[in-house]
């Protein structure tokens, strides 16, 4: 992250968080007036983290809205290309001004998050004249306020939609948040898609691994006895269920992988998916020449196969069927016994890297 400065009406100088890739679409957040910059600051990082390039802009520090629509106009001329502009709260009420004449030229789009509108002029005249796509979105920041009012602006938008974040899908409060995101990435795939990289038989294995790794997954460590029955095991994340009636489920492995002798053998074998807490775990039992089990709490399950301790769910398993895949092989299990504390936090992999299940 840097800090930049832009020119404001009048000369005044603006200060801004540029975060992301400069070649990344980019997106212009707007806070709410009396508000600084820091109030977008989680949306900002989770944005770049979505493939965008972020401008979080401060304000001037008046309550006049004429400056601050100059402001905004000057800004939007000096970055260079048109982004999406997002604003909270008053600060919509600045954008829409400052997009209502040629807007188009300026910007690719407009989201406005918790925008109070009690003005029935405001609905008629200044949506009516917005000619950017535009998205109002209420409940981003604090429970929806409908008005008779704002459904008359959002339907006087000639290119908009409009969206309320339905309070009894939130029960955390980094819910909300995660749900003022979601409709931000989804009108800016449509208004500002990204180039998808391509993959082709015979190219890069890089690329494919990469395009792979876009399937956000749980991470497991499957356990085992050897022949000296000694407990063995690795991390994988290439898990899923197969089937309910009978219980069957199915786990990949590399061919290469050091405990592979093991587990092809093996008539029962366990599946631990880890929790948030259990990423020193994951980084062990994947790593090379460690003694895997040292210091690590297991208990052995009814058919002796290693269970860990304090893992989201553990699935002891009878080996039903192998089947070979390339360089990997596809272990079959049938479930003889799950256990699972459902409170605990799922540890997640993404695109090369750990992740938590909320944006924050």
């Amino acid at each position: 992250m840097s800090v930049i400065e832009y020119k404001g009406f009048g000369g005044v100088r603006l200060s801004a968080d540029m975060l992301g890739d400069e070649n990344d679409p980019a997106v212009l957040l707007i806070p709410d007036v009396g508000q600084s910059r820091a109030a977008w600051r989680d949306v900002a990082d989770a944005l770049v983290l979505s493939g965008r390039r972020v401008v979080n802009l401060d304000l001037r520090e008046t309550g006049d809205l004429a400056p601050h629509i100059e402001d905004l106009r000057a800004v939007l001329a000096q970055m260079g290309s048109r982004p999406i502009v997002v604003t909270a709260g008053r600060g919509g009420w600045i954008a829409t001004r400052a997009l209502a004449l040629d807007g188009a030229l300026l910007a690719a789009g407009l989201v406005l998050v918790d925008m109070p509108v009690d003005d029935d002029a405001i609905a008629n005249d200044v949506a009516a004249r917005l000619a950017v796509p535009a998205l109002v979105v209420r409940g981003g920041f604090s429970p929806a306020q409908g008005s008779a009012v704002s459904d008359t602006f959002n339907a006087a938008l000639p290119f908009g939609e409009s969206a309320d974040i339905d309070e009894c899908d939130l029960e955390l409060a980094s819910d909300r948040r995660e749900a003022l995101l979601g409709q931000l990435l989804e009108f800016l795939e449509r208004r500002q898609p990204r180039e998808a990289m391509e993959f082709k038989a015979g190219s890069d294995p890089r690329t494919l691994r990469d395009a792979m790794g876009c399937f956000a997954t749980g991470i497991t460590i499957v356990t085992a006895l050897d022949d000296a029955s000694a407990p063995v095991g690795l991390t994988a994340n290439s898990f899923t269920s197969v089937s309910l009636d009978p219980p069957l489920l199915l786990v990949c492995i590399a061919n290469t992988a050091g405990t592979a002798p093991a587990l092809r053998n093996a008539g029962h074998f366990g599946v631990n998916v880890l929790q948030i807490g259990q990423q020193p775990t994951s980084n062990r039992f994947a790593a090379k020449g460690e003694d895997r089990f040292a210091n690590q709490p297991w208990t052995p399950g009814q058919t002796g196969v290693p269970l860990l301790d304090s893992s989201l769910v553990s699935f002891e398993c009878q080996r039903e069927s192998l089947h070979e895949a390339g360089d990997h092989f596809i272990l079959v299990g049938r479930v003889v016994r799950a256990q699972f504390e459902p409170h605990r936090d799922p540890l997640l992999y993404f695109r090369g890297k750990y992740r938590r299940l909320h944006f924050a």
